[in-house]
């Protein structure tokens, strides 16, 4: 997620009902046909994804190459839950817009389950999901059917201020206790306030992160693939959820980082506050952006650390986002040429190389030329991914027992231990009632 890209950076001002309001009640029959001539326009439903722009350049060279589709821009909010909770209830109430809407790599299983997202593979040929790195359209599907086009990948990164590092002659931290030193050595030295910022807000982003600790120390979520029994209430998990909040009670994160998203983590580093960030892939383009960033060429980019550094590198959770179609959608045969294109080289090209988001087309995620442009691409294969447990349509309530129950220990409301008690019991309880 960014977020879950769940991204990412700039607050939408427009909710769904209020743009949707002429599509309510509508019920047009799936695959309606758009007139054969003359412009047609489709409406895309997407958050804004790196705050620099990405989604006006795509559009206008959509529309160029292609004359007779607009694309109307829908400018969704940055919470992954929130976009969620939108598009379920409008699309459920049957809307015909918005056509096609991004939405994260963990949806497939609860879209698929609720008829809100169109079966891909019928309308779509097999060859088309080969352009896809191993393993994306596996993760796009549920129940052997394609219900999303991956779009961009995500992965958690480190960034890092080179200059602070140098400054205080400190290496990069491979090891999660050693990226504690040096926070506490930079904040000592006076060289920064914070020493790492992330995402530790109650919503969807902070089970990422929570994957992030958890997994690197061991811990899982279930007990086995079938998802049906959970252990997340164990020591490997109770060292993470510790550390973490060992993070804020020490001032190496700040106490406001339980309210953190994904744009309030960047916001801080962008502004030179934080030695270290935890974010998404945008964050290297964003972080060099000189509209938005006061660290411009003194950031570098790693892996995530680990708990011990005969690991390393740590764990990144798997994010990312897919474009989705609406079944209700009265133009399907331009929303799938949009498609088409949006996972073609060109547009991934460009997401790759001018927002440094990492592309799904393998063959452009393997290009020498766009590899030498993104710098993250160099090290995604070096990191050691792990997915969210979202191949349920139970996962909204599972991901939700994880991070309202870990954002209380972290706030100290209520102690570690009771918090991985209390998620347990819930994650329990959601996949055996297996409710959305």
């Amino acid at each position: 997620m960014r977020k879950t890209k769940t991204a990412l950076l700039i607050a939408a001002s427009t909710t769904m009902p209020a743009l949707l309001l002429s599509a309510c009640g509508q019920t047009p029959t799936q695959g309606a046909a758009s007139p054969s001539s003359g412009v047609v326009t489709i409406t895309w439903y997407a958050g804004p994804i790196t705050g620099t722009g990405v989604r006006s350049t795509l559009i206008s060279k959509f529309e160029k190459s292609h004359p007779n589709i607009r694309v109307k821009l829908i400018s969704a909010p940055t919470s992954t839950n929130t976009d969620r909770a939108n598009l379920t209830a409008e699309i459920s109430g049957g809307a015909s817009t918005p056509d096609v809407f991004n939405g994260d790599v963990i949806w497939p299983a609860q879209f698929g389950h609720a008829h809100l997202a169109l079966d891909l593979s019928h309308h779509l040929p097999k060859s088309f999901f080969n352009r896809f790195a191993p393993g994306l359209a596996a993760g796009a599907s549920y129940k052997g059917q394609e219900y999303g086009a991956p779009l961009f990948m995500d992965a958690g990164f480190l960034y890092y201020r080179k200059d602070l590092l140098a400054k205080a002659h400190l290496p990069v931290p491979k090891t999660w206790s050693q990226l504690y030193q040096d926070s506490r050595i930079l904040q000592q030295k006076k060289l920064v306030r914070y020493g790492y910022v992330w995402e530790g807000n109650s919503y969807e982003g902070l089970t990422c992160d929570w994957m992030e600790f958890m997994t690197d120390a061991g811990g899982k979520i279930f007990s086995n693939a079938s998802l049906t029994h959970s252990v997340i209430d164990s020591a490997a998990s109770l060292k993470a959820l510790t550390f973490m909040r060992k993070l804020i009670t020490s001032g190496v994160s700040p106490s406001s980082v339980t309210t953190f998203e994904e744009p309030q983590a960047m916001a801080v580093f962008d502004a030179g506050n934080s030695a270290f960030l935890r974010n998404w892939d945008y964050a290297w383009s964003n972080s060099n952006d000189p509209k938005v960033s006061k660290v411009v060429g003194k950031v570098g980019v790693a892996p995530l650390p680990t708990f011990s550094q005969s690991q390393y590198p740590g764990y990144s959770n798997i994010g990312g986002w897919d474009i989705y179609v609406n079944p209700h959608s009265q133009h399907i045969s331009q929303d799938l040429t949009f498609i088409r294109w949006m996972t073609g080289t060109q547009a991934q090209t460009i997401l790759a190389t001018k927002y440094s988001e990492i592309p799904t087309n393998y063959a452009v995620q393997k290009n020498p030329a766009v590899r030498r442009v993104n710098p993250v691409l160099n090290i995604v294969s070096k990191v050691r991914l792990v997915p969210r447990p979202s191949g349920t349509p139970s996962y909204p309530k599972i991901s939700q027992a994880i991070y309202t129950n870990i954002n209380s220990a972290l706030t100290g409301s209520i102690s570690p231990t009771a918090a991985l008690k209390k998620a347990q019991t819930q994650i329990d309880r959601a996949v055996s009632s297996n409710s959305l």
